[in-house]
Protein backbone atom coordinates (compact mmCIF):
# COMPACT_ATOMS: atom_id res chain seq x y z
CA UNK A 1 0.00 0.00 0.00
CA UNK A 2 2.20 2.57 -1.34
CA UNK A 3 1.01 6.23 -0.84
CA UNK A 4 2.81 9.50 -1.53
CA UNK A 5 1.95 12.99 -0.06
CA UNK A 6 -0.24 14.82 -2.15
CA UNK A 7 1.44 17.04 -4.37
CA UNK A 8 0.82 20.35 -3.32
CA UNK A 9 2.86 19.20 0.07
CA UNK A 10 5.67 17.66 -1.85
CA UNK A 11 7.67 20.98 -1.44
CA UNK A 12 7.33 20.79 2.58
CA UNK A 13 10.35 19.90 4.48
CA UNK A 14 8.40 19.61 7.30
CA UNK A 15 -15.68 2.68 31.02
CA UNK A 16 -16.34 -3.47 33.41
CA UNK A 17 -19.10 -5.55 32.66
CA UNK A 18 -19.39 -8.23 30.31
CA UNK A 19 -20.93 -7.06 26.62
CA UNK A 20 -23.70 -8.84 25.24
CA UNK A 21 -22.53 -12.82 23.67
CA UNK A 22 -23.69 -11.34 20.08
CA UNK A 23 -21.98 -7.74 18.03
CA UNK A 24 -23.62 -7.25 14.64
CA UNK A 25 -19.86 -5.28 13.38
CA UNK A 26 -18.88 -3.90 10.17
CA UNK A 27 -15.14 -3.57 9.30
CA UNK A 28 -14.08 -0.66 6.88
CA UNK A 29 -10.67 -0.65 6.00
CA UNK A 30 -8.40 -1.78 3.23
CA UNK A 31 -5.19 -4.28 3.13
CA UNK A 32 -4.34 -3.73 7.06
CA UNK A 33 -7.96 -5.46 7.52
CA UNK A 34 -8.13 -7.98 4.87
CA UNK A 35 -4.63 -9.71 5.27
CA UNK A 36 -5.33 -12.66 7.40
CA UNK A 37 -8.67 -12.00 7.95
CA UNK A 38 -8.96 -10.07 10.39
CA UNK A 39 -12.38 -9.86 11.19
CA UNK A 40 -12.83 -13.40 10.70
CA UNK A 41 -10.03 -14.41 13.64
CA UNK A 42 -12.00 -11.90 15.80
CA UNK A 43 -15.18 -14.21 14.92
CA UNK A 44 -12.97 -16.98 16.16
CA UNK A 45 -11.63 -16.13 19.46
CA UNK A 46 -15.17 -14.62 19.70
CA UNK A 47 -16.54 -18.32 19.39
CA UNK A 48 -13.81 -19.79 21.75
CA UNK A 49 -15.72 -18.12 25.12
CA UNK A 50 -18.99 -18.32 23.47
CA UNK A 51 -19.89 -15.42 21.84
CA UNK A 52 -20.68 -15.08 18.32
CA UNK A 53 -19.49 -12.01 15.92
CA UNK A 54 -21.37 -11.57 13.11
CA UNK A 55 -19.82 -9.15 10.42
CA UNK A 56 -19.19 -7.84 6.73
CA UNK A 57 -16.74 -5.51 5.61
CA UNK A 58 -15.72 -4.05 2.82
CA UNK A 59 -11.64 -3.72 2.58
CA UNK A 60 -10.23 -2.97 -1.20
CA UNK A 61 -6.19 -2.33 -0.97
CA UNK A 62 -4.80 0.88 -0.06
CA UNK A 63 -8.76 2.40 0.17
CA UNK A 64 -8.77 5.50 1.96
CA UNK A 65 -11.82 7.13 4.34
CA UNK A 66 -12.39 9.31 1.35
CA UNK A 67 -12.98 6.56 -1.03
CA UNK A 68 -15.03 4.88 1.73
CA UNK A 69 -17.78 7.90 1.59
CA UNK A 70 -18.05 7.31 -1.99
CA UNK A 71 -18.07 3.21 -2.21
CA UNK A 72 -20.14 0.27 -1.06
CA UNK A 73 -19.05 1.14 2.59
CA UNK A 74 -21.51 4.52 2.41
CA UNK A 75 -24.37 1.78 1.23
CA UNK A 76 -23.35 -0.81 4.56
CA UNK A 77 -23.38 2.02 6.71
CA UNK A 78 -26.32 3.52 5.81
CA UNK A 79 -28.33 -0.22 5.79
CA UNK A 80 -27.81 0.02 9.81
CA UNK A 81 -28.58 -2.29 12.44
CA UNK A 82 -24.90 -2.34 13.41
CA UNK A 83 -23.86 -3.15 16.86
CA UNK A 84 -20.25 -1.47 16.16
CA UNK A 85 -18.63 0.05 13.07
CA UNK A 86 -14.86 0.08 12.66
CA UNK A 87 -12.83 2.13 10.68
CA UNK A 88 -9.65 1.82 9.13
CA UNK A 89 -7.53 5.09 7.69
CA UNK A 90 -4.67 4.22 4.55
CA UNK A 91 -1.79 2.88 6.82
CA UNK A 92 0.19 6.36 5.78
CA UNK A 93 -2.27 9.17 5.16
CA UNK A 94 -3.07 9.74 9.07
CA UNK A 95 0.51 10.35 9.86
CA UNK A 96 0.73 12.89 6.95
CA UNK A 97 1.48 16.72 7.59
CA UNK A 98 -1.24 18.20 9.64
CA UNK A 99 -2.42 20.33 7.18
CA UNK A 100 -2.97 17.55 4.99
CA UNK A 101 -4.63 15.47 7.16
CA UNK A 102 -7.23 18.47 8.29
CA UNK A 103 -8.25 18.31 4.66
CA UNK A 104 -8.09 14.74 3.08
CA UNK A 105 -8.43 12.34 6.72
CA UNK A 106 -10.33 14.31 9.10
CA UNK A 107 -13.58 15.84 6.96
CA UNK A 108 -14.49 11.88 5.71
CA UNK A 109 -13.88 10.63 9.24
CA UNK A 110 -16.44 12.96 10.21
CA UNK A 111 -19.02 11.77 7.75
CA UNK A 112 -18.75 8.30 7.69
CA UNK A 113 -19.24 8.70 11.88
CA UNK A 114 -22.22 10.74 10.77
CA UNK A 115 -23.74 8.22 8.72
CA UNK A 116 -23.38 5.79 11.63
CA UNK A 117 -24.91 7.26 14.05
CA UNK A 118 -27.72 8.29 11.94
CA UNK A 119 -28.31 4.70 10.22
CA UNK A 120 -27.74 3.27 13.95
CA UNK A 121 -28.58 5.55 16.66
CA UNK A 122 -27.00 2.90 19.03
CA UNK A 123 -24.27 2.18 17.38
CA UNK A 124 -20.12 2.45 18.37
CA UNK A 125 -18.14 3.94 15.48
CA UNK A 126 -14.38 3.01 16.51
CA UNK A 127 -11.58 3.63 14.94
CA UNK A 128 -8.50 1.05 14.26
CA UNK A 129 -5.67 3.07 15.43
CA UNK A 130 -2.49 0.99 12.91
CA UNK A 131 1.28 1.01 13.53
CA UNK A 132 4.32 2.89 12.48
CA UNK A 133 6.07 0.58 9.79
CA UNK A 134 8.99 -1.12 10.86
CA UNK A 135 11.41 1.29 9.78
CA UNK A 136 9.11 4.70 9.04
CA UNK A 137 7.64 5.60 5.81
CA UNK A 138 10.92 4.97 3.58
CA UNK A 139 9.29 6.93 0.55
CA UNK A 140 7.99 10.05 2.35
CA UNK A 141 10.70 10.62 4.60
CA UNK A 142 12.31 13.11 2.16
CA UNK A 143 9.48 15.57 2.04
CA UNK A 144 8.09 14.98 5.83
CA UNK A 145 11.19 13.83 7.74
CA UNK A 146 9.03 12.76 11.27
CA UNK A 147 7.61 9.69 9.22
CA UNK A 148 10.67 8.74 8.43
CA UNK A 149 11.08 6.39 11.30
CA UNK A 150 8.95 3.80 13.14
CA UNK A 151 8.66 6.15 16.68
CA UNK A 152 7.76 8.93 13.86
CA UNK A 153 5.65 7.66 12.40
CA UNK A 154 3.89 5.59 15.14
CA UNK A 155 3.36 8.70 17.45
CA UNK A 156 1.91 10.56 14.40
CA UNK A 157 -0.45 7.35 13.41
CA UNK A 158 -1.58 7.36 17.66
CA UNK A 159 -2.33 11.26 17.58
CA UNK A 160 -4.23 11.49 14.66
CA UNK A 161 -6.62 8.34 15.76
CA UNK A 162 -7.32 9.52 19.39
CA UNK A 163 -7.82 13.13 17.25
CA UNK A 164 -10.28 11.20 15.05
CA UNK A 165 -12.17 9.32 18.04
CA UNK A 166 -12.39 12.13 20.10
CA UNK A 167 -13.62 14.40 17.52
CA UNK A 168 -16.23 12.15 16.73
CA UNK A 169 -17.29 10.76 20.24
CA UNK A 170 -16.11 7.60 18.99
CA UNK A 171 -13.95 4.34 20.61
CA UNK A 172 -10.71 4.08 19.88
CA UNK A 173 -8.91 0.55 19.08
CA UNK A 174 -5.35 0.72 20.15
CA UNK A 175 -3.79 -1.62 18.07
CA UNK A 176 -0.93 0.30 17.24
CA UNK A 177 -0.09 0.65 20.83
CA UNK A 178 -0.35 -3.43 21.56
CA UNK A 179 2.43 -3.27 19.04
CA UNK A 180 4.60 -0.53 20.36
CA UNK A 181 4.22 -2.39 24.01
CA UNK A 182 5.26 -6.19 22.21
CA UNK A 183 8.10 -4.45 19.93
CA UNK A 184 9.62 -2.82 23.30
CA UNK A 185 9.29 -6.04 25.45
CA UNK A 186 9.35 -8.71 22.94
CA UNK A 187 11.28 -7.97 20.16
CA UNK A 188 11.41 -11.92 19.31
CA UNK A 189 7.58 -11.41 18.28
CA UNK A 190 7.78 -10.84 14.73
CA UNK A 191 4.22 -8.61 13.54
CA UNK A 192 5.53 -7.51 10.38
CA UNK A 193 5.57 -9.18 7.04
CA UNK A 194 8.64 -9.22 4.76
CA UNK A 195 7.60 -5.58 3.83
CA UNK A 196 7.77 -4.29 6.92
CA UNK A 197 4.31 -2.83 6.78
CA UNK A 198 1.61 -5.60 6.47
CA UNK A 199 0.52 -7.56 9.70
CA UNK A 200 2.26 -10.98 9.88
CA UNK A 201 -0.12 -13.54 11.65
CA UNK A 202 0.96 -12.47 15.06
CA UNK A 203 0.34 -9.24 14.03
CA UNK A 204 -3.32 -9.72 13.12
CA UNK A 205 -3.42 -11.95 16.24
CA UNK A 206 -2.70 -8.96 18.41
CA UNK A 207 -5.28 -7.25 16.60
CA UNK A 208 -8.25 -9.14 16.88
CA UNK A 209 -7.21 -9.88 20.45
CA UNK A 210 -7.31 -5.60 20.60
CA UNK A 211 -10.94 -5.96 18.77
CA UNK A 212 -12.49 -8.58 21.05
CA UNK A 213 -11.31 -7.32 24.11
CA UNK A 214 -12.97 -3.72 22.59
CA UNK A 215 -15.97 -5.32 21.37
CA UNK A 216 -17.35 -7.66 23.95
CA UNK A 217 -15.14 -6.03 26.77
CA UNK A 218 -13.62 -9.00 28.12
CA UNK A 219 -10.30 -10.26 29.69
CA UNK A 220 -8.32 -11.04 26.63
CA UNK A 221 -6.39 -13.43 29.10
CA UNK A 222 -9.84 -15.80 28.65
CA UNK A 223 -9.22 -16.24 25.15
CA UNK A 224 -7.86 -20.04 24.12
CA UNK A 225 -7.64 -19.71 20.33
CA UNK A 226 -4.37 -19.37 19.14
CA UNK A 227 -5.17 -18.83 15.38
CA UNK A 228 -2.25 -21.58 14.73
CA UNK A 229 0.66 -19.43 16.49
CA UNK A 230 3.00 -20.92 19.14
CA UNK A 231 0.47 -21.13 22.82
CA UNK A 232 3.28 -19.26 24.61
CA UNK A 233 3.51 -16.49 21.77
CA UNK A 234 0.13 -16.37 21.40
CA UNK A 235 -0.10 -16.22 25.62
CA UNK A 236 2.44 -13.58 25.43
CA UNK A 237 0.50 -11.17 22.69
CA UNK A 238 -3.00 -11.65 24.97
CA UNK A 239 -1.18 -10.61 28.31
CA UNK A 240 0.04 -7.52 26.61
CA UNK A 241 -3.53 -6.36 24.98
CA UNK A 242 -4.60 -7.06 28.59
CA UNK A 243 -1.86 -4.43 29.41
CA UNK A 244 -2.68 -2.06 27.12
CA UNK A 245 -6.38 -2.25 26.33
CA UNK A 246 -8.35 -4.26 28.99
CA UNK A 247 -6.80 -2.34 31.81
CA UNK A 248 -7.18 1.03 31.02
CA UNK A 249 -10.67 0.22 28.81
CA UNK A 250 -12.16 3.59 29.88
CA UNK A 251 -9.71 5.48 27.97
CA UNK A 252 -10.02 3.61 24.69
CA UNK A 253 -13.79 3.58 24.61
CA UNK A 254 -16.22 6.39 24.51
CA UNK A 255 -17.07 8.66 27.23
CA UNK A 256 -20.09 8.34 28.94
CA UNK A 257 -22.41 11.64 29.29
CA UNK A 258 -21.62 13.50 32.58
CA UNK A 259 -24.18 14.77 35.06
CA UNK A 260 -23.49 17.13 37.98
CA UNK A 261 -26.25 18.40 40.61
CA UNK A 262 -25.68 21.57 42.20
CA UNK A 263 -28.55 22.23 44.88
CA UNK A 264 -29.43 25.99 45.64
CA UNK A 265 -28.00 27.78 48.61
CA UNK A 266 -31.69 28.39 49.63
CA UNK A 267 -34.65 25.74 49.43
CA UNK A 268 -38.18 25.54 49.35
CA UNK A 269 -40.60 23.85 51.66
CA UNK A 270 -42.60 22.27 48.84
CA UNK A 271 -40.16 23.16 46.37
CA UNK A 272 -36.83 21.95 45.42
CA UNK A 273 -34.50 23.60 43.14
CA UNK A 274 -31.36 22.48 41.71
CA UNK A 275 -28.18 23.53 38.47
CA UNK A 276 -28.04 20.57 36.42
CA UNK A 277 -24.68 20.67 34.96
CA UNK A 278 -24.00 18.20 31.51
CA UNK A 279 -21.51 17.52 29.24
CA UNK A 280 -21.72 15.19 26.23
CA UNK A 281 -25.21 14.82 26.86
CA UNK A 282 -27.93 14.56 24.01
CA UNK A 283 -31.37 14.20 26.60
CA UNK A 284 -31.96 14.51 29.97
CA UNK A 285 -34.58 12.41 32.22
CA UNK A 286 -36.04 12.99 35.49
CA UNK A 287 -38.17 10.57 37.83
CA UNK A 288 -39.17 13.38 40.62
CA UNK A 289 -40.44 10.25 42.27
CA UNK A 290 -44.13 12.21 42.72
CA UNK A 291 -45.09 9.90 39.61
CA UNK A 292 -44.48 13.02 37.52
CA UNK A 293 -41.40 12.94 34.90
CA UNK A 294 -39.66 14.89 32.78
CA UNK A 295 -37.91 14.92 29.34
CA UNK A 296 -35.68 17.60 27.77
CA UNK A 297 -32.90 18.45 25.56
CA UNK A 298 -29.64 19.03 27.59
CA UNK A 299 -27.77 22.04 27.70
CA UNK A 300 -24.40 22.52 29.42
CA UNK A 301 -25.97 23.92 32.62
CA UNK A 302 -30.08 24.44 32.89
CA UNK A 303 -31.94 25.53 36.39
CA UNK A 304 -34.56 22.96 37.51
CA UNK A 305 -37.36 23.57 39.80
CA UNK A 306 -40.50 21.12 40.62
CA UNK A 307 -43.17 21.62 43.27
CA UNK A 308 -44.40 18.94 45.37
CA UNK A 309 -48.31 18.47 45.95
CA UNK A 310 -47.88 16.42 49.07
CA UNK A 311 -45.55 16.52 51.98
CA UNK A 312 -42.91 13.29 52.14
CA UNK A 313 -39.45 11.98 50.92
CA UNK A 314 -38.84 11.76 47.54
CA UNK A 315 -36.01 10.26 45.66
CA UNK A 316 -35.19 12.20 42.44
CA UNK A 317 -33.98 10.31 40.03
CA UNK A 318 -31.74 11.71 37.10
CA UNK A 319 -30.98 10.15 33.73
CA UNK A 320 -28.19 11.79 31.17
CA UNK A 321 -28.26 10.03 27.39
CA UNK A 322 -25.95 10.04 24.59
CA UNK A 323 -26.06 7.20 21.77
CA UNK A 324 -28.19 4.91 24.16
CA UNK A 325 -25.33 5.26 26.91
CA UNK A 326 -26.84 6.71 30.54
CA UNK A 327 -25.03 7.98 33.56
CA UNK A 328 -27.82 8.38 36.42
CA UNK A 329 -27.38 10.25 39.54
CA UNK A 330 -30.09 10.71 42.22
CA UNK A 331 -31.10 12.94 45.28
CA UNK A 332 -33.74 13.39 48.07
CA UNK A 333 -35.90 16.21 48.80
CA UNK A 334 -38.19 16.42 52.07
CA UNK A 335 -41.61 18.44 51.45
CA UNK A 336 -43.32 20.13 54.39
CA UNK A 337 -45.55 22.82 54.97
CA UNK A 338 -44.30 25.76 56.41
CA UNK A 339 -44.68 26.11 59.66
CA UNK A 340 -46.29 28.91 62.01
CA UNK A 341 -43.99 31.52 63.05
CA UNK A 342 -45.35 32.60 66.72
CA UNK A 343 -46.64 35.87 66.70
CA UNK A 344 -44.25 36.88 70.18
CA UNK A 345 -40.80 37.18 68.11
CA UNK A 346 -42.02 39.47 65.32
CA UNK A 347 -40.63 42.42 66.69
CA UNK A 348 -37.11 42.58 67.72
CA UNK A 349 -35.81 42.89 71.17
CA UNK A 350 -34.89 46.38 71.83
CA UNK A 351 -31.27 45.61 72.95
CA UNK A 352 -30.33 45.41 69.18
CA UNK A 353 -28.67 41.51 69.05
CA UNK A 354 -29.24 39.47 66.23
CA UNK A 355 -32.38 37.92 67.20
CA UNK A 356 -33.32 34.90 65.37
CA UNK A 357 -35.37 31.49 64.85
CA UNK A 358 -35.02 28.09 63.60
CA UNK A 359 -37.99 25.91 62.38
CA UNK A 360 -38.38 23.33 62.56
CA UNK A 361 -37.01 21.85 64.78
CA UNK A 362 -35.71 18.76 65.49
CA UNK A 363 -35.20 19.03 61.75
CA UNK A 364 -34.06 16.80 59.47
CA UNK A 365 -33.10 17.65 55.53
CA UNK A 366 -33.20 21.59 56.10
CA UNK A 367 -34.15 24.33 58.57
CA UNK A 368 -35.41 27.60 58.08
CA UNK A 369 -33.79 30.43 59.52
CA UNK A 370 -35.43 33.82 59.99
CA UNK A 371 -33.47 36.67 61.05
CA UNK A 372 -35.08 39.86 62.78
CA UNK A 373 -31.69 41.99 63.33
CA UNK A 374 -29.24 41.63 60.91
CA UNK A 375 -26.32 39.36 61.75
CA UNK A 376 -22.75 40.21 60.35
CA UNK A 377 -21.32 36.79 60.80
CA UNK A 378 -23.36 33.08 61.61
CA UNK A 379 -21.81 30.09 62.82
CA UNK A 380 -22.14 26.85 63.59
CA UNK A 381 -20.80 25.04 66.57
CA UNK A 382 -20.91 21.82 68.01
CA UNK A 383 -21.83 21.84 71.51
CA UNK A 384 -19.23 22.19 73.12
CA UNK A 385 -19.52 25.88 71.84
CA UNK A 386 -16.11 24.65 68.81
CA UNK A 387 -16.22 26.47 65.24
CA UNK A 388 -17.44 23.87 62.86
CA UNK A 389 -17.91 26.02 60.01
CA UNK A 390 -19.65 29.50 58.74
CA UNK A 391 -23.06 29.79 57.28
CA UNK A 392 -23.88 31.99 54.43
CA UNK A 393 -26.30 35.07 56.08
CA UNK A 394 -29.19 37.55 54.15
CA UNK A 395 -27.65 40.18 51.72
CA UNK A 396 -28.62 43.78 53.00
CA UNK A 397 -30.09 44.76 56.38
CA UNK A 398 -33.40 43.19 57.80
CA UNK A 399 -34.43 47.00 59.06
CA UNK A 400 -37.26 45.20 61.29
CA UNK A 401 -38.37 43.29 58.33
CA UNK A 402 -37.80 39.43 58.78
CA UNK A 403 -35.54 38.08 56.37
CA UNK A 404 -35.14 34.22 55.84
CA UNK A 405 -32.76 31.62 54.25
CA UNK A 406 -33.07 27.68 54.14
CA UNK A 407 -29.58 25.83 55.61
CA UNK A 408 -29.56 22.70 53.84
CA UNK A 409 -28.41 20.22 56.61
CA UNK A 410 -28.16 16.75 54.78
CA UNK A 411 -24.60 16.32 55.24
CA UNK A 412 -24.58 17.08 58.99
CA UNK A 413 -24.79 14.01 61.17
CA UNK A 414 -27.48 13.09 63.95
CA UNK A 415 -27.17 15.49 67.05
CA UNK A 416 -26.75 18.62 68.89
CA UNK A 417 -25.53 21.77 67.71
CA UNK A 418 -25.49 25.56 68.30
CA UNK A 419 -25.82 28.16 65.77
CA UNK A 420 -24.71 31.65 67.00
CA UNK A 421 -25.47 34.99 65.17
CA UNK A 422 -23.28 38.32 66.02
CA UNK A 423 -23.56 41.65 64.95
CA UNK A 424 -21.82 44.53 66.76
CA UNK A 425 -24.52 44.59 69.86
CA UNK A 426 -23.81 41.80 70.59
CA UNK A 427 -24.56 37.80 69.78
CA UNK A 428 -27.71 35.16 69.54
CA UNK A 429 -27.42 31.39 70.32
CA UNK A 430 -29.70 28.90 69.81
CA UNK A 431 -29.49 25.03 69.81
CA UNK A 432 -30.35 22.95 66.50
CA UNK A 433 -31.51 19.43 66.90
CA UNK A 434 -30.69 16.99 63.98
CA UNK A 435 -32.11 13.83 63.54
Amino acid sequence: MKRFLSMALLTIVVGIAYGQSEKHVLFIGNSYTEVNNLPSMVSNIANSLGDDLVWESNTPGGCTLRQHCQNQSMSLIRRGGWDAVVLQEQSQYPAFPDSQVQSEVFPYAQELVENIYAASPCAEPMFYMTWGRKYGDEYNRPFFPPIGTYEGMDSLLALRYSMMADQNDASLCPVGKVWHYLRDNHPEIELYQSDNSHPSLAGTYAAACSFYTMLFLRNPEDIRYDATLDPDLAATVRTAVRTIVYDSLAKWQRPLPELEIVLADTLSYMSTSFTLITHRADSIHIDWGDGTDTLFVASDQQMLQHTYAAEGEYTISLKAMRHCMTTQQSTSFTAQQEPHTPESISTPPSNGNPAFTLAPCPAHQQVRITFYQAPTELELLDLQGHHLQYLPIPEGQCQNVPQTIMLDIRQLPAGIYLIRARNAAGATTHQLIVY
